[in-house]
């Protein structure tokens, strides 16, 4: 007995000093912030810190430039909140993307993250109910009343506005080398009759490329303008919506258009990248390139001058439309630190995030009361094209086609620029409206 009650003791200390080695050893909980921020486990004698994570694809030149001013903007806002810098690099989005699917598909969200204002982030995230709507931010930061009354519906879906765009970039801007047109006595043609003319007489002249274009996505770029400047804004903007034929007479003509442009592009196109076909312009070895106004920031970044080294118009035919896209940020649904990101997409709509991103980035605020003596000279008259023109969306950079359906068009646009079938084309398209647009 007396063994017995040795044997009972000892096992009863040994358990108390593992009970005690398990507590020392297990972590302390972060702390559930109200509306699901999270905040870190304090340091010993310090206090811990909110913090919010941003996911984007701006890792160079001046889009992460734009970035870190509007992140300072941030840190001056709210000091007590770290910001985590999630940036993914290459392939305009394409790598971040993908990295971001991933983490979705883990249930593992960052707090906000960069897309394509309109149907790239309503067709494929809002489908999926991954955002929060943000009518709520809209009318806490009078947004409604600084925003153009065209834009919201574009980011809307059944009365929810689902993204904050943080700038505004124009697709359907034709870049042109003054010298040149001036040497070949040409003033910039207003219409596409007059625009192929134009090239068909520098073609003749010597000048062997008329019209820059690099690699597909810059082909799908210029299609998305012809078809703007052909169709005109309520027929082209009906495509989308269903509201107007795909195999309609004026897409016929349209395709035969863009086909028509095609035919004064150079032949190494698609081994060129954007800033390659935009360089032949300012470089005097092409007339014209159809490029968003990113461009003007490549340019000023390569020490060239407005108006000497380069011009600018609306492609011939798109004049008094706004062909847009945006950068924008979301809510999701379930952020870890939901009181951060809202914290972020108050600075991004805002106009001192916006006037200390925009000025670097190369493009303009999505706000109509920016500070105007911090922008360029092309950014100045965007700004003005921006709060008078009709509004469209773009195709090439997510606004008007949800994933599915732009990746169809995709592989129909790849196809025609090699077979310049215009029947095929268009019948191809009539089928990915119907499989994955509003066709169905």
């Amino acid at each position: 007995m007396k063994k017995l009650l040795t044997l009972i003791s000892l096992v009863l200390i040994l358990s108390i000093v593992l009970s005690g080695c398990v507590s020392q050893a297990s972590p302390t909980p972060a702390p559930q912030e109200p509306g699901g921020a999270v905040t870190e486990p304090a340091e010993p004698g310090g206090q811990g810190r909110q913090q919010v994570e941003v996911f984007s694809w701006w890792t160079g030149g001046g889009e992460a430039a734009g970035l870190e001013a509007m992140i300072k903007v941030f840190q001056a806002e709210y000091p007590d909140i770290e910001f985590i810098n999630a940036a993914v690099a290459g392939g305009a989005g394409t790598n971040a993307r993908a990295v971001l699917a991933t983490r979705l598909q883990a249930n593992d969200p960052p707090d906000s993250w960069q897309g394509h204002a309109g149907q790239e982030l309503i067709g494929t995230y809002v489908a999926a109910n991954q955002l929060e709507p943000l009518n709520f931010l809209y009318e806490e930061e009078g947004w409604l009343e600084v925003m153009p009354e065209t834009l919201i519906p574009l980011i809307s879906q059944d009365g929810n506005i689902y993204s904050v765009p943080v700038n505004i970039h124009r697709a359907n801007v034709v870049w042109y080398n003054p010298a040149i047109l001036e040497e070949n006595g040409i003033t910039m043609p207003t219409t596409l009759e007059d625009w192929f003319a134009s090239m068909e007489d520098l073609k003749n002249a010597g000048v062997e490329t008329p019209l820059a274009m690099g690699e597909q996505w810059t082909a799908m770029h210029l299609m998305e303008t012809i078809l703007l400047a052909s169709m005109g804004e309520a027929n082209y903007s009906g495509l989308w919506t269903g509201e107007f034929d795909w195999a309609s007479p004026e897409v016929t003509t349209a395709l035969e258009h863009f086909a028509t442009a095609l035919s004064y592009t150079n032949s190494d196109a698609t081994s060129l990248t954007w800033q390659d076909a935009a360089q032949l312009v300012v470089n005097g070895d092409a007339a014209y390139n159809v490029m968003g106004d990113w461009a003007e920031g490549y340019f000023r970044e390569l020490g060239k001058t407005p108006n000497v080294d380069y011009g600018w118009a609306p492609v011939p035919g798109s004049d008094g439309v706004f062909q847009f896209l945006s950068d924008s940020f979301v809510l999701p649904v379930g952020a870890p630190n939901r009181d951060g990101a809202i914290a972020w997409l108050k600075i991004a709509g805002s106009q001192a995030g916006q006037d200390a991103f925009n000025p670097v980035k190369g493009s303009i605020p999505a706000r109509n009361d920016a500070d105007r003596s911090l922008y360029g000279e092309y950014l100045l008259s965007a700004m003005d094209d921006w709060a008078s023109d009709i509004v469209a969306g773009s195709l090439t950079h997510g606004v008007v086609a949800n994933d599915s359906w732009k990746t169809e068009i995709d592989t129909a646009l790849g196809l025609f620029l090699q077979s310049r079938d215009v029947a095929a084309f268009q019948s191809a398209l009539v089928a990915a409206c119907a499989s994955s647009g509003p066709c169905q």
